[in-house]
């Protein structure tokens, strides 16, 4: 089994914040703290690596007409790396902060997106029904499966989450319509988990995995930045995926840990 891949600290449990906790949530962001990178940069990006060498088919997925849209993103992403003097970009290749070179290929954006940033990267678009999941690159699901997801409306890819209902997907339907392309918005979950995977893919069919204060080792929790894409329209959906020892946490954080099973 790999050696786990920690962070030594989570910055800001959600849990303690009720305006982060109350669904959905979402609060303003810089758009220059889109893409972060934390203490765990090296080791999840060897280990995003690893995940789109040897099982491309799980952790990438993108439907042929959202293919303008992923081309964008691209595009959006290497814009802000360009931001940022950590990233050296020479002759089609990217250095990345832990020293990896990664050759461009804008005819596989997504797939390259996974191997220059922390986050996963979902694409949202407006279809008949409402917006559905149109192509992501996901190295990191908590406890579901991209196969079962793409193509899939925004109820069908909660199932089975209990808390997310038929107001619950009206509200993100209409947060989703009312996005201005250079808005970006974030929110953070948390979930306890008795080991430290990052990758725990679960099928929809199979029962939910359920932990107690008792038996949890680590609490999961994951920024998520929306933002909307100017020429496309598509919503992009980033997932930066915290894994921290509950040992880990504030003193204040583990104290009220019971506030993140409510």
């Amino acid at each position: 089994m790999p050696p786990l891949v920690l962070q030594s600290r989570l910055p800001r449990p959600p849990w303690l914040d009720p305006a982060v906790w109350r669904l959905p949530g979402v609060q303003p962001l810089e758009p220059a703290d889109w893409l972060i990178r934390d203490d765990a940069f090296a080791g999840q990006m060897a280990l995003r690596d690893r995940l789109i060498a040897e099982r491309p088919g799980e952790v990438h997925q993108l439907l042929p007409p959202a293919a303008p849209a992923a081309r964008e993103c691209y595009e959006a992403v290497l814009a802000s790396l360009r931001q940022d003097p950590e990233y050296r970009f020479s002759d089609g290749v990217i250095r990345r902060p832990d020293g990896v070179r990664v050759p461009l290929d804008p005819d596989a954006p997504l797939l390259t997106l996974g191997r220059l940033v922390q986050p996963d990267i979902c694409l949202m678009q407006r279809h008949d029904e409402g917006h559905i999941l149109s192509g992501a690159i996901l190295c990191f699901p908590a406890q579901w499966t991209l196969a079962e997801k793409i193509g899939r409306g925004m109820s069908a890819i909660h199932t089975p989450v209990q808390r997310y209902d038929v107001e619950m997907e009206r509200r993100v339907q209409r947060l989703f319509d009312a996005m201005r392309p250079g808005q970006f918005l974030w929110r953070a979950n948390a979930i306890l988990y008795e080991a430290g995977e990052l990758f725990t893919p679960k099928a929809e069919s199979l029962p939910d995995r359920s932990v107690t204060l008792g038996s949890a080792r680590f609490v999961r929790s994951e920024r998520q930045v929306l933002h909307k894409l100017p020429e496309t329209g598509a919503v992009v959906f980033t997932i930066h995926t915290y894994m921290v020892p509950i040992d880990r946490l504030s003193e204040e954080a583990r104290r009220r840990l019971p506030d993140l099973l409510h």
